[in-house]
């Protein structure tokens, strides 16, 4: 706009004078006009065809699983525990063994001003007011190696690899209820997805039958109640796709907050074929006694209870400390010092402490730890009831659905066969509009509901997976 304002002010005066140059000007805004009309299909084009460029990430189930290992937050939490128990296993095997420090110290006491002769030689040195310092300046430079033995090291190693027992089952108890969410969200997501295109379909079989009323309506072959029925059933079937594409869009956004950074990144699902086979029975059962994520938590659990009543009992035993010490601690920074002494030497140290009078506190402790193993008892137990419910009930949950896929297809031909019955017959004056309706939402009802038995027996296998640890 601003381009053309500025022509009429440069061309009006000419105008009015007549200017040869009249012709001149105008052939240059036509040029200018040409090349910003250039510009902007040539920024068009380039904004097109990057929006070309950005095509959709195909994601499948295991990529899924994947991605959402790698951004969801519960199961980075039990990761981070897993790790720090492995790092805790580890501390308390080193625990068993000698440490060793490098000791140096300087150290001056100030003189009283008398003599003595407890320093190194036959002369006399001055003595330091501090009667437990052996001399006025005094330097240690010493590798030390201590070990202490006894049942409390022994007891937290015991109880550091139960724990990191405990945090790996924990850890694989994360993983599998996110696989089984990730893999419910995706099954869901397709599920949406056929959905979406069956209300689609379902909204362009309306309108063709809408245009058909009409057309027999014109050609007074059917009543204007056909036609009105038949609109009210296309405005039907138009807010069932707009609730099918909202469906859609929230079941694919629920997914890609566990994929993607920005959830509203641009991705589709790599539909699967047939859905996986049901194991028999036994093998599921045999599975889940030997690979069940729960019962193995319970049982760590249960072992670290048993870890701690053996250190709470660690108490009533000795513990043995074991020292040793080489190097210098002598007036002179120096391996020898006067008169040839020898200042660099060792020295070594044995103690045994026996516990002898604690108020009961050890005992007490050790009933502390007896409860909680009773509790860590009687939880273990309920989770094998628990899981033998839960297995059960998987299993004929998946069954059910399993059976049901058939007869789920069988019904889709069949209603697809009557709705294309129906309107031959209504065709021919045979059928009312009110049976050819019933036809086509009785065959969007079908349908979806084979969506939903395909997405439920999905579901009860990834429980049962759960269960048994297979994925």
């Amino acid at each position: 706009m601003l381009l053309d304002v500025t022509t009429r002010q440069i061309i009006q005066p000419c105008r009015e004078k007549r200017c040869p140059q009249v012709r001149l000007g105008t052939i240059l805004c036509a040029f200018i006009v040409a090349a910003a009309i250039s510009a902007n299909g040539q920024g068009a084009t380039q904004a097109a065809a990057q929006v070309e460029d950005v095509k959709p990430v195909s994601i499948t189930l295991e990529e899924a699983i994947h991605r959402a290992e790698a951004n969801e937050p519960a199961y980075a939490t039990a990761l981070a525990d897993s790790k720090v128990a492995r790092l805790d296993r580890s501390i308390a095997r080193a625990g068993l063994l000698p440490s060793t420090t490098f000791h140096n110290q300087a150290l001056y006491t100030q003189p009283n001003g008398l003599q003595n002769q407890a320093g190194q030689g036959n002369g006399s040195q001055p003595s330091p007011r501090f009667i437990a310092n052996n001399a006025v300046r005094e330097y240690a430079s010493q590798g030390v190696v201590n070990e202490t033995l006894g049942l409390g090291q022994l007891s937290e190693l015991r109880r550091a690899d139960a724990a990191s027992a405990l945090a790996a089952a924990e850890l694989e108890i994360a993983r599998r209820g996110l696989v089984a969410t990730v893999t419910g969200l995706y099954f869901g997501l397709t599920a949406t997805a056929n959905k979406l295109a069956i209300a689609e379909r379902a909204f362009a079989e309306a309108q063709e039958f809408t245009k058909l009323t009409g057309q027999r309506e014109q050609a007074r072959e059917a009543a204007h109640a056909d036609a009105v029925k038949a609109q009210l059933a296309q405005q039907q079937r138009e807010r069932e796709l707009s609730d099918a594409r909202l469906a859609a869009n929230k079941a694919r956004l629920e997914l890609a907050v566990l994929l993607f950074p920005d959830p509203r990144t641009a991705y589709t699902v790599v539909a699967d074929g047939k859905p996986a086979m049901l194991a028999s029975r036994t093998e599921v059962q045999q599975a889940v006694a030997g690979n069940n994520a729960e019962l193995k938590s319970a049982l760590a659990t249960l072992g670290v209870s048993n870890a701690a009543v053996l250190s709470a009992r660690g108490a009533y035993l000795p513990a043995l400390g074991l020292n040793f010490t080489y190097g210098i601690d002598a007036p002179q920074f120096a391996v020898n010092g006067p008169d040839h002494v020898r200042n660099l030497g060792y020295s070594a140290a044995v103690t045994l402490d026996i516990p002898v009078w604690d108020w009961l506190a050890t005992e007490h402790k050790v009933k502390q730890s007896q409860i909680r193993r009773d509790a860590a008892k009687v939880a273990l137990t309920a989770t094998q009831r628990r899981v033998i419910a839960r297995l059960d009930e998987a299993y004929d949950e998946a069954a059910g659905a399993r059976d049901q896929l058939a007869s789920l297809d069988a019904s889709v031909t069949t209603a697809a066969e009557s709705l294309r019955l129906t309107k031959l017959r209504y065709t021919g004056g045979e059928a009312t509009v009110l049976e050819v309706v019933d036809a086509q939402t009785q065959f969007i009802v079908v349908q979806n509901a084979r969506e939903d038995g395909r997405v439920r027996y999905q579901a009860a296998l990834s429980d049962l997976q759960t269960l048994t640890g297979t994925k």
